[in-house]
């Protein structure tokens, strides 16, 4: 495999001192940080059940090590990013999580899959300022492009909707995040990283925040024409 290794300075805010950051692929001995991000990430009451686990780990770094990347700060592992390739297909994307990604395990990884799939994105709360979260996907976007795939795909949860589920649809609340009416901490950041809405996906993952709903969301890879390629 190619290996991913990008070292920058990112700033927390103004007047304070830089801090290195490296986005770089992760491997084994990082599993344990991994693990402890994700329960930092995704307190109750999102299931537990859902947290990376070693088995699952080791299936991304084994059969897609290229989509398997992290964000290190000062030597202590603060964000992570995780996908697959699979074949998808624009007119019929209703799916589930568990169904895309096997269970977050990728034993249905498809090397002549035509689209780069997030299976997760974490990083921790004290350190969102850096623009991270940005900058993992950024780098998958770049994987895209390097591996001239037709776009990047993921759903985004919802994570705000069941404050205003008793006023609109799942569907309405997207219109109003992408309009700007409403923030939502999760699809307001995929679309400032140029991500764009395919659809609502309902019971796409057992989420009490979101209602189980989700947005599907791409980047289209700019230097590739659907379904044509190069």
């Amino acid at each position: 495999m190619d290996r991913y290794c990008k070292s920058f300075f990112a700033y927390e805010g103004r007047g304070k001192r830089p801090v290195k950051v490296t986005i770089r692929n992760y491997g084994k001995e990082d599993f344990a940080q991994l693990i402890d991000i994700q329960r930092e990430c995704f307190p109750p009451p999102f299931p537990s059940e859902l947290w990376w686990n070693e088995e699952q780990l080791t299936e991304h770094v084994t059969r897609f090590p290229e989509g398997a990347l992290c964000a290190e700060v000062e030597g202590e592992l603060v964000g992570s990013m995780t996908a697959l390739k699979v074949n998808f297909d624009r007119d019929h994307w209703q799916h589930t999580w568990a169904e895309v990604t096997d269970n977050g395990y990728i034993r249905n990884h498809d090397f002549a899959g035509n689209s780069l799939y997030v299976v997760d994105i974490s990083v921790r709360p004290s350190r969102r300022k850096l623009g991270l979260g940005k900058s993992l996907m950024q780098s998958m976007y770049e994987l895209v492009i390097h591996q001239q795939l037709q776009r990047l795909v993921g759903g985004g949860r919802m994570s705000g909707y069941h404050k205003m589920a008793s006023q609109m649809s799942a569907e309405q609340y997207l219109n109003e995040v992408i309009t700007g009416s409403i923030q939502d901490p999760v699809i307001t950041f995929l679309l400032r990283c140029g991500r764009q809405p395919v659809g609502v996906a309902a019971e796409y993952l057992e989420d009490a925040e979101s209602l189980n709903y989700a947005a599907i969301m791409e980047w289209p890879n700019p230097f590739v024409k659907a379904d044509t390629g190069y």
